[in-house]
This record gives structure tokens, C-alpha cells and sequence, in this order.
């Protein structure tokens, strides 16, 4: 192993680079440089890979391109500061020895010594320390997750990536910007405003996440549903306990979001909502549910008749005065002591809420339950059928109830107040707008016209039924 090398490979990695000034590589390097000198052999290339790990088994991009180089034979042989740094798991091990065997390389130069992958002694000194550096680096697994479980349980948060929307980079101190726009979305949200909706301000705002992104649906709903903003710290993905730092949003307003965001049956690919009241209107003559039924640019609300509508199609209505009529009875309506002792009577609605969600849950859980059971064939199509109606009816009432009991959150600032909220109505967003509608109004039968082509709206023909 005393012949000279013209085309050697020095190879240097270090795991973790926490200054990013990549000085543990610097050190390999100077080192295997000085072997190289010593022996006489020339360095043709350095390959290092800066802050990667050789035992997690991520793609290290200058050791791929020096196993090509070696299987192309171009290079002779190879100097690395120990074998630890060339692998921690034996089946690259095995890898690297069947490029080098196929190549016609032996040499492979420690500064604790040389290993000649020809002979039987050096191949098993090369598996021995291969073993034992993935041993090493599982029990510093093992450590690490020990010791991050112990950090959780003392309610002190993870320090290491970056800081969380909300909080400084000290992970507990508030961002005072940060956590009013927390608290805003959190109302607006449990008031009935739209992911997409909340995600289009932030954007329209230039509100960006912290990594200087745009915000996204899917951010915006893991944000809001993240214990951490009500005050408890998670540790992988479970809630261990209370946190040490200070809570952005109150413990029920997160539990409450969780139940209305994290729901199964919330749809997610909704197209732009144009009318206010979709799903609120019922056709008079045959109680069918209107859906809207533009006639050009005009919009107006029917009750269809054809091969896929159930509707008589004998009830059409122009959708601007309609929508402008019931807001204006909404308003009205906020002012009346009727919807008052409504919306504020029942202090044992948050508990029903609560029990109600639990109930959801444990529901959407039996679904998924019986979808396996009859995919590993334990019960038949027909009994299959039978269990899900049943519990797909169970949970559709729930899920009728659960958002009868939180609707009040979209009117609880405005009930009293229905002259102040009319100054703001037009400048608030659809979404917010069917909400506080949908808070106060439960649905409103559309009865025939009296007189056909009539212009203009008939009060006669508008029966709205108010929840109560």
C-alpha cells in the first residue's frame, strides 16, 4: 500500500453544521491533505458534504459523485479522516466495497490506519467499524429523543429551528404584530370565515410567514390549530402539557378550532362563493332547496327542474334585492331582544359543543374503522351498508347541532349593535357575511310569484324562519 497514488480522493463530511462556518470539514480536510503529502500521492479532487448526516440515509451529493468517480475509474484511492465519516450504516458500506472491488481500488487511507478492501482482515475491520459507528449513532438517537421528551415535559420549548409565526427567536417572547393577526384570524374563523378568505388577506396585506413565504389554506389552518398558540407544548405531534411561555389565543378558542377546522367533512375545494344565501333558501311550492340560476350576467336563485334537480322549477327570484332584503332583516334582527336571549341564553352550550365534538370524532373514527373491516373482508358489503348509515346519519345530525351551538361566534360582538355593524357590512368579505346570516337566519321560504315578470322584490313572497 506504499505504491504512489496519482489520482486520489479525499472525502470529508460533517452532520451537523450549527455556525454554518464549516470548520470541522476544514479540519478533516488539513488533515487528510497533510496524509496525502506524507505518502507522496496526488489529490485530484476533494469531495465534501457539509451538514449531512451518513445515518439517516439522505443523499449525500459529493459522495454519490466520488462513488461515480471511483466505479469510472478515475481516481486511485481514497483518504478520509476516519471510516465513520464514509459510512454509519453497513449497507453503504457494502456499496462502497463492490465499487471499489469492481474498480480494482484497495486503498482506503485513515489517519488511524489502512484498510485494504481486498483482504478478508481489511473487509472486516471496514464492517466492524461500519457496525459500530451505526450503533454510535443510534444510541445518540436515542439520547437525543430521550433528552428532547425530557425538554418537552419541563414546558420549555424545542430551540432548535427556526422561530414559530408569533413569537420572537427566543420561542416564548410574543410578537406583538404577529399575535394580533393570530387572535384577529382566530376569531374571524370561528365566526365562519373561510380558509381561502383569511389566506387572500394575509396575501393582500403582505402579511408573509416566517420563512418569507406566502400564506397558504393549509398554513393558515396548521397555524390555527397548533396548541402551542393556546399555551401547551407538543412533542411530536401529541400535547404534553402546559408551556412555560405566555398563551396568544385562550385554551377554548383552540379547542374550538380544531373541532371546526380539523372536521373530516369540512370541504376543502370550494369554489368562490358569489351568492349570499346558497343552501338558506326553500322553494315555496315544492320545498326544495334553490340553488342559483343566473339568466346572463343577471344573478337570480331557482328551483331547478331537470334530469339531475329534484325541483318543481316554479320558483325563480332576482338574488341582489333578495340579498340586500334579508341582510337588512338580519340587521334588524341583531337589535331585537328576541335574538338576544337567543344567542346569549344556554350557558351550557360550550360543554354540549365540546361532547359534541368528541362524539364527531369518535364517529369519523368508526368510519375509517369499518372502511378496513370490510377491505380485509371481516364483514359483508350489506352489513358494511347498514353500519354506515347509521353512523353517517348519527353524524350528519351532530355536525347539524355542533353548528347550531357555535354560530353564535359570528354575531357575539354585534348582537345589540346591529346599526353599527350596517355601517360595516358592505366592506366586509362574503364569507363573513354568510356567517353572521347563517348565525341568525335558519332559512327562508321563496313562495311563487303572484304576478310573473313582475320587477322589483315582493316582501309577500320572502317567509324567513329565524333561529330561535
Amino acid at each position: 500500500m506504499s505504491k504512489a497514488r496519482s489520482a486520489v480522493a479525499i472525502y470529508a463530511r460533517i452532520s451537523q453544521d450549527r455556525t454554518g462556518e464549516e470548520l470541522g470539514v476544514k479540519r478533516q480536510l488539513l488533515d487528510c491533505r497533510a496524509e496525502a503529502e506524507r505518502r507522496g500521492w496526488h489529490v485530484s479532487e476533494e469531495y465534501v458534504d457539509d451538514d449531512v448526516s451518513a445515518y439517516s440515509g439522505k443523499k449525500r451529493p459529493a459522495y454519490e459523485r466520488m462513488l461515480l468517480d471511483l466505479a469510472e475509474g478515475r481516481r486511485d484511492g481514497v483518504i478520509v479522516w476516519h471510516m465513520d465519516r464514509l459510512h454509519r450504516r453497513p449497507i453503504e458500506l457494502e456499496r462502497f466495497v463492490d465499487t471499489c472491488t469492481r474498480a480494482g481500488v484497495r486503498d482506503v487511507v485513515t489517519l488511524s490506519g489502512d484498510i485494504d478492501l481486498a483482504k478478508g482482515d481489511g473487509l472486516l475491520m471496514a464492517r466492524l467499524l461500519s457496525a459500530v459507528a451505526a450503533n454510535e449513532s443510534d444510541s445518540k438517537r436515542r439520547r437525543g429523543q430521550r433528552k428532547s421528551l425530557e425538554v418537552a415535559q419541563t414546558g420549555t420549548p424545542h430551540m432548535g429551528g427556526p422561530r414559530a409565526f408569533g413569537f420572537q427567536s427566543d420561542k416564548t417572547t410574543h410578537e406583538p404584530a404577529e399575535a394580533n393577526v393570530i387572535r384577529d384570524l382566530a376569531s374571524r374563523a370561528l365566526a365562519g370565515e373561510t380558509l381561502i378568505s383569511m389566506a387572500t388577506w394575509l396575501q393582500d396585506n403582505d402579511i408573509r410567514t416566517v420563512g418569507g413565504k406566502e400564506w397558504r389554506t393549509n398554513t393558515v389552518r396548521a397555524f390555527l390549530t397548533n396548541p402551542r398558540y393556546w399555551g401547551m407544548r407538543v412533542h411530536q405531534g401529541q400535547v404534553i402539557g402546559p408551556a412555560t411561555w405566555e398563551p396568544i389565543i385562550t385554551a377554548e378558542q383552540g379547542e374550538r378550532l380544531q373541532r371546526l377546522l380539523l372536521d373530516p367533512a369540512r370541504r376543502t375545494n370550494r369554489s368562490a362563493r358569489r351568492y349570499l344565501l346558497t343552501g338558506l333558501l326553500v322553494c315555496g311550492k315544492c320545498g326544495t332547496r334553490l340553488n342559483s340560476a343566473p339568466r346572463g350576467e343577471i344573478r337570480r336563485y331557482g328551483c331547478r327542474k331537470g334530469p339531475d334537480s329534484r325541483g318543481c322549477g316554479g320558483v325563480y327570484i332576482y338574488a341582489q334585492m333578495l340579498e340586500e332584503f334579508i341582510a337588512e332583516a338580519v340587521l334588524y334582527r341583531l337589535d331585537s331582544p328576541f335574538m338576544h336571549e337567543a344567542l346569549t341564553d344556554g350557558g351550557t352550550d360550550q360543554e354540549e359543543a365540546r361532547t359534541l365534538g368528541d362524539a364527531i370524532q369518535a364517529d369519523t373514527n368508526r368510519m375509517d374503522d369499518l372502511a378496513t373491516m370490510w377491505a380485509d373482508g371481516e364483514i359483508s358489503r350489506t352489513e358494511w351498508s347498514k353500519a354506515r348509515n347509521r353512523i353517517q346519519e348519527r353524524l350528519e345530525r351532530n355536525r347539524r347541532t355542533f353548528a347550531r351551538l357555535t354560530h353564535r361566534d359570528a354575531v357575539a360582538d354585534y348582537i345589540g349593535h346591529g346599526e353599527q355593524l350596517r355601517d360595516q357590512w358592505d366592506g366586509l368579505n362574503l364569507s363573513r357575511q354568510v356567517a353572521i346570516v347563517k348565525a341568525v337566519l335558519n332559512h327562508v321560504t321563496i313562495l311563487p310569484a303572484s304576478t310573473p315578470g313582475r320587477h322589483g322584490l315582493d316582501p309577500e313572497r320572502v317567509v324567513p324562519e329565524w333561529r330561535q
